[in-house]
């Protein structure tokens, strides 16, 4: 009599997803007749985003749904700002080597208030306060430096990028992976393992609003997405380069850094009418 043998999800999984890599690049054979001139690789791209989309809905997205349906929103709140808090120690080293010294120093503050009154980055007390988060990259960083952005590339399971996102990917991964080392979690393995899968759940949860909005009002996903990344991406570049092209500090003069004070500053008092004003000409005299 045979052994009975129960196939787990992800085993069937783990034979799916190299079938699904074949028939994805069978498919980008097929070329698009007019592609668009930021996306000349479309026909590979496409069928790139087919495959990344069967295994967001085989695998991916039934996950961050569980998650968010079962895990408490204060708790999901706490672990999305913790995860914020250590990425914008990255921003700040970005801020710094673009020479954007203000955001350098805004992001930085936040990172030690909110690692501190905000109990490790759990609850986001610099915003509260008026310091919002400026979200910045290696990617952006190449932009800021004068490297073009390449064709669009949509890479596996990780999604859409350009030749020069995928390079500043690279740079961010080298960053991260040194920020736990500086930390020592990258020598406890399991712990290293588990925050990071619970990064990605975290960021798949945070897209789950997003991923209804696009299926309601977009008539091609595909293009949708990819217009919406490449908008976004030449957005954070132009916002950090003056009107010349080249990077430069901001003007911040009508706008000061946050105050992460409590105290309320005091009230103004009227001046004080000196003895000699009656001797001024045009002051009446006193009665």
């Amino acid at each position: 009599m045979k052994p009975l043998t129960f196939r787990t999800p992800v085993s069937r999984l783990g034979r799916m997803v190299p079938a699904l890599a074949l028939t994805a690049l069978a498919a980008g054979c097929a070329s698009v007749p007019h592609p668009n001139p930021h996306d000349p690789w479309e026909s590979y791209n496409r069928s790139m985003f087919k495959f990344n989309d069967a295994v967001d809905h085989a695998l991916l997205k039934p996950i961050a749904s569980g998650y968010a349906a079962l895990t408490p929103q204060p708790v999901q709140t706490c672990v999305h700002n913790a995860f914020n808090n250590v990425a914008d120690v990255w921003s700040a080293f970005n801020s710094f080597i673009q020479g954007r010294g203000v955001d350098f120093f805004n992001t930085v503050g936040r990172v030690l208030f909110n690692s501190t009154m905000g109990l490790g980055g759990c609850i986001d007390v610099a915003s509260m306060n008026g310091s919002k988060r400026i979200q910045n990259d290696f990617g952006t960083t190449l932009g800021v430096w004068g490297f073009k952005p390449g064709p669009y590339v949509v890479l596996p399971l990780l999604g859409p990028s350009t030749v020069r996102d995928t390079a500043g990917w690279a740079g961010d991964v080298a960053g991260y992976w040194g920020m736990y080392t500086a930390v020592g979690i990258n020598d406890n393995v399991p712990l290293r393992n588990s925050l990071t899968a619970m990064k990605f759940i975290d960021m798949r949860a945070n897209l789950l609003d997003a991923d209804k909005l696009v299926d309601r009002v977009a008539l091609d996903r595909y293009s949708f997405i990819r217009d919406a990344y490449l908008q976004r991406r030449n957005s954070m570049v132009n916002n950090r380069l003056n009107k010349t092209g080249t990077a430069s500090l901001p003007d911040y003069s009508d706008e000061p850094l946050p105050d992460y004070s409590d105290d309320e500053a005091p009230s103004a008092q009227p001046p004080t009418q000196p003895a000699n004003a009656a001797s001024r000409p045009g002051t009446p005299p006193a009665k």
